[in-house]
């Protein structure tokens, strides 16, 4: 293609129909190589107007007068709203008091109004309808995630109730037997009290036997017979049992005690466009990058590199070893996986809580302030690389156990908000055969992942929606086939992954497009990679252990 014509490289002649057109018939309104210029001139026709193919359509058509049917019309009556020819305001057929206007002003004015007008839509109204059908599609996409977590919050307070009846229940049921215990009681007092004077009345019955039978006389006459405590019956001890009157359960007043399910209100909120701002903190690409320094992590196999802050990096490896560093190369701490296995990928959250996940127990987990949770368990799907969103989300990459598919699952804490797995026309976005596949979100908020296995970075949109594939970009130097590893972004959006075979950095704009390499500080197997504030990049070397940081922008 010839970089002049680049713009017009489907424009072919409508003669020849095979070569590209450089000219164009500005009255006939066809396009021309060279060659068929002169056969399209040959009719001897003298309006034709033959002009550079950028330049087509710069000759104005003018409509025919109504009234003199040879003449078209060049003004416009400004009073009446319509065009008119020279002929009619000679002939003074018009009103003559009112004013004209030549229609080529008229024209020049309403073009320039419509280019305003298209520059509005391009650059203003249709980048916000854009975001907000961005913003609707992400609603929508979270919905499931939203509704389960509400479903979670009735199930709580279901538990929560059972709970609180079955507390009651348990303490009318220690009530009954206190009441019991108390019921026996009285009933057993009362029953001593009767066998203590039946004794007594037994006793006496002895003893007036013994005088019945006695024939001793003094004996006799002074003996005493008290039988008047036993005249009288003792009194009769009525306990009645308790009983267990329900109360009428009412549905209304049950379900008040429960909750209230607040209805689905929809409101609508004028929305006001405000112009973006364009970034005045812009950062250009360094001619060539340095190479700041060099930290010995002892990692074998080093694969994951994050920015606990400015100051210190989380880096892993190959061990169940997860460690941390200085920039100046010191180490300050060293914390071990839970289960003892290697960690695949490491990530820090907006708290600084320092997250892993272990490919055995298909687990993510939490460690702050030395205590180590579970944030996410897998069944039939194996996490692999981690991303902490802008927002507080957390990206998973995953693969099923047959390594026959791969997604992406946005996490709000264990709450799944959302599945990035088919585009549009439900193909697969990823391989399903690697289980590398680092992941990264974009000041855009696009989501990109270095796909290994496909020799691809993926990029969609926060709605899931394909972006574009970056495959790689063609140099002699570089000839081993792209397979990136580790995937970062910085704070102009640029994209920067790890090409492990070629021993470099690929840096894309936020559309995909190469802008340059890293490939001048002695990279060697480069994985894990990682950004901090000030855009300085960690880089890990996957054979030698060693972390280099590198500026490349200022």
């Amino acid at each position: 293609m010839e970089p002049d014509y680049s713009a017009q490289d489907v424009a072919r002649c409508d003669l020849c129909k095979s070569a590209i057109a450089q000219s164009y018939c500005d009255f006939c309104h066809v396009n021309l190589c060279q060659p068929c210029i002169g056969v399209h001139i040959s009719d001897e026709y003298d309006k034709h107007k033959i002009v550079p193919i950028l330049q087509r359509k710069s000759t104005l058509i003018y409509p025919k007068c109504e009234t003199h049917q040879n003449k078209t019309c060049e003004y416009q009556c400004k009073d009446c709203n319509i065009p008119i020819c020279s002929d009619c305001i000679v002939a003074k057929q018009h009103n003559k008091e009112h004013e004209f206007i030549k229609l080529e002003e008229v024209f020049n004015a309403k073009k320039k109004h419509i280019r305003r007008v298209t520059e509005d839509l391009e650059k203003q109204f249709l980048p916000a309808y854009e975001d907000i059908t961005n913003d609707l599609e992400m609603q929508i996409a979270s919905l499931d995630g939203e509704y389960k977590k509400l479903s979670t919050e009735m199930s709580r307070q279901r538990e929560e109730i059972y709970r609180e009846v079955d507390n009651a229940f348990n303490q009318m049921e220690k009530e009954i037997s206190e009441i019991k215990v108390n019921h026996k009681s009285i009933l057993q007092k009362h029953l001593d009290e009767i066998k203590e004077l039946q004794s007594s009345m037994l006793q006496t019955l002895n003893a007036l036997n013994e005088v019945e039978e006695s024939n001793e006389v003094s004996a006799t006459i002074k003996y005493s017979c008290k039988t008047e405590e036993f005249s009288k019956l003792p009194p009769k001890v009525n306990v009645s049992m308790p009983k267990f009157i329900p109360n009428q359960i009412k549905r209304e007043e049950f379900c008040s005690l429960i909750g209230k399910l607040g209805p689905l209100s929809t409101t609508l909120e004028e929305r006001v466009y405000t112009e973006k701002k364009p970034n005045t903190s812009v950062r250009e690409l360094l001619d060539e990058p340095e190479l700041l320094n060099t930290i010995e992590t002892g990692h074998s196999f080093l694969r994951s590199v994050t920015c606990l802050n400015d100051e210190q990096i989380w880096t892993s490896g190959g061990t169940a070893d997860i460690k941390c560093f200085n920039i100046q190369s010191v180490p300050q701490k060293t914390i071990q996986t839970k289960s003892g296995e290697m960690p695949r990928d490491i990530a820090v959250d907006r708290d600084g809580a320092l997250l892993y996940n272990d490919r055995i127990t298909k687990t993510v987990y939490k460690i702050k302030n030395g205590q180590t949770g579970e944030i996410i368990t897998l069944q039939r799907w194996t996490p692999i690389n981690l991303c902490v969103t802008f927002s507080g989300d957390l990206l998973v990459t995953m693969y099923r156990a047959d390594r026959t598919q791969s997604k992406v699952l946005r996490y709000s804490g264990s709450t799944v908000k959302q599945t990035i797995q088919f585009d549009d026309k439900g193909q697969p976005l990823y391989s399903g055969n690697s289980s590398i596949k680092y992941i990264s979100e974009n000041r855009n908020l696009d989501i990109c992942v270095a796909d290994y296995g496909a020799g691809a970075v993926v990029v969609v949109n926060q709605a899931a929606k394909l972006r574009f594939r970056y495959t790689g970009h063609s140099s002699p130097t570089k000839n081993k086939r792209f397979q990136p590893r580790g995937i970062t972004t910085d704070s102009q959006g640029r994209i920067l992954t790890a090409d492990r075979n070629n021993h470099c950095i690929h840096i894309l704009d936020t559309d995909g497009k190469f802008l340059r390499y890293i490939d001048n500080c002695g990279l060697s197997y480069p994985c894990g990679v990682c950004v901090d504030s000030n855009d300085s990049m960690f880089v890990c070397e996957f054979i030698t252990g060693r972390v280099k940081k590198i500026r490349y922008s200022k």
